[in-house]
C-alpha cells in the first residue's frame, strides 16, 4: 500500500463544548452507541476531555456508512 492511499476524510460535524461554551467543527470523531442511542464523540480543542453529540437514527446510519 502506497503512502498516498489514505482513508477518505470523515464528514465535518459541528460539536458544542459545554466547558468553553463554544461551537466547533471536527472531522476526527467516532460513533458510540449507549443505551440504544447513537453519539458522535470527539476530543475537545480546548482541553483534555471529550465532547459528545446526540445523533438521530437517520444521521447515525448515514455517518456509520461514511466511517
Amino acid at each position: 500500500m502506497a503512502k498516498d492511499d489514505k482513508k477518505p476524510a470523515l464528514p465535518e460535524i459541528e460539536f458544542y463544548d459545554l466547558k468553553s461554551k463554544k461551537k466547533f467543527m471536527s472531522t476526527s470523531w467516532r460513533i458510540v452507541e449507549k443505551s440504544g442511542r447513537n453519539f458522535a464523540v470527539t476530543k475537545s480543542p480546548t482541553g483534555d476531555y471529550e465532547c459528545w453529540k446526540v445523533l438521530g437514527k437517520d444521521q447515525a446510519a448515514e455517518l456509520k456508512k461514511a466511517a
